[in-house]
C-alpha cells in the first residue's frame, strides 16, 4: 500500500494564488478557467472551490492580496517607488501587479470589486500624500498617479515597450518619482 501524500493546505493555497495571478494577468478573468488554474497549480480543481469558494473569490484574493501586500509593505511615503519596483521586477510574480485588473476590465463583478478596492486603497494612500487642502484636488492627483502606474504596467508587460523594458528599474523609479513628487507636492506649478 502506498502511503497517502501528506496534505499541505497552505502550500496548496499559495500554489493556487500564484497560478491564478499568472493566468489572470496573461489571459484576463474571462480567459482563465478554474481547470487551467488547478492544472497550473498541480492540484484538483475542487480545491479552488474549497479554498476560495469560486473563481471570483480566487480572483479577488489573488489580485487584491498581492497589490495590498505591496501597498502595506513599508511607509506610505515610499508607496510609489515600492509599487514601481514591483511593476518593473523582471521575471517575478510582482511584475504582473495591476495587470490582472487591467486585463479583466468590465468582465465580472469580482473584477469591479477588485478595481474599486485597489483604487480606494492606493488612491487613499496617494491622496494623503498630496499637499492640498482640497479633497477633490488630492483625489484627482492620486488618480493621475494611478493612471501613470497602470500605464507603465501596460507598456512593460502587454505592449512590451523596448525603452521601458531596457531601462534600469532605478532609472525609471527616479524619473517617475521626481515627476510625481512635483504633482503631489506643488499645487502652484
Amino acid at each position: 500500500m502506498v502511503p497517502a501524500r501528506p496534505r499541505d493546505s497552505a502550500a496548496t493555497r499559495r500554489a493556487l494564488l500564484a497560478a491564478g495571478r499568472e493566468l489572470f494577468a496573461t489571459t484576463g478573468y474571462d480567459g482563465t478557467t478554474v481547470r487551467a488554474i488547478a492544472e497550473r497549480a498541480g492540484v484538483n480543481q475542487a480545491l479552488v472551490f474549497r479554498h476560495f469558494g469560486s473563481k471570483d473569490g480566487l480572483f479577488a484574493a489573488a489580485v487584491t492580496g498581492q497589490a495590498l501586500e505591496v501597498l502595506h509593505d513599508g511607509p506610505a511615503d515610499q508607496v510609489l517607488p515600492r509599487t514601481l519596483r514591483a511593476i518593473l521586477a523582471a521575471d517575478s510574480e510582482e511584475s504582473t501587479l495591476f495587470l490582472a485588473a487591467l486585463r479583466s476590465a468590465g468582465n465580472s463583478d469580482a473584477a469591479e470589486t477588485v478595481r474599486s478596492e485597489l483604487r480606494a486603497a492606493y488612491g487613499g494612500t496617494l491622496a494623503a500624500l498630496v499637499d492640498s487642502d482640497e479633497p477633490a484636488d488630492a483625489e484627482l492627483r492620486a488618480e493621475l498617479v494611478l493612471a501613470w502606474l497602470l500605464g507603465i504596467s501596460l507598456l512593460r508587460t502587454v505592449i512590451r515597450s523596448e525603452a521601458l523594458a531596457a531601462a534600469e528599474p532605478d532609472v525609471v523609479v527616479d524619473h517617475v518619482s521626481r515627476a510625481v513628487g512635483t504633482l503631489l507636492h506643488h499645487a502652484d506649478r
